[in-house]
């Protein structure tokens, strides 16, 4: 019997080389990528002792563009609902004062986009790349169970 395998969660990391704030995040994401592959293929990880993934696989997508209007109106909506990262709109949009400005903001001038910001795209969370704990509670979160991701 043929067996569908669901595709990868995608993580984004939203990312400015020059911060180093950034490419900690970003040290932070490949080394829990190598892990989770390293679990899934069976094989000892050799990660940290505090860092247990709970998570399957996930496709690492780092960018250095700002997010779309479309992807900003989720981030903010991942931000605003889960207990793992709350956030602002001018947390993510330099002087953003709501979410209507955060847009207009982001359309005038990308640059005004705060980086670096992690987003599990298909598990709806979001954090600032600033706050390590944040990363770490977004990638062991278990996905929702569901009968496409049953053992």
């Amino acid at each position: 019997m043929f067996r569908f395998h669901k595709p990868l969660d995608i993580v984004t990391l939203f990312h400015k080389p020059a911060l180093p704030a950034s490419l900690r995040a970003l040290a932070l994401l490949k080394q829990a990528s190598a892990t989770a592959a390293e679990t899934a293929s069976g094989i000892h990880p050799t990660a940290e002792k505090n860092f247990r993934p709970r998570r399957e696989q996930f496709e690492l997508d780092v960018t250095e563009d700002p997010p779309t209007p479309d992807q900003l109106k989720l981030i903010m909506d991942y931000m605003g609902g889960g207990a793992v990262g709350a956030g602002k709109p001018g947390d993510l949009v330099q002087g953003a004062r709501d979410r209507l400005d955060a847009l207009r903001r982001l359309k005038e001038d990308g640059e005004r986009f705060v980086r670096p910001v992690v987003v599990d795209w298909n598990n709806g969370k979001a954090v600032l790349g600033t706050n390590e704990s944040a990363i770490l509670k977004l990638l062991q979160q278990e996905p929702p169970h569901t009968p496409d991701n049953t053992p």
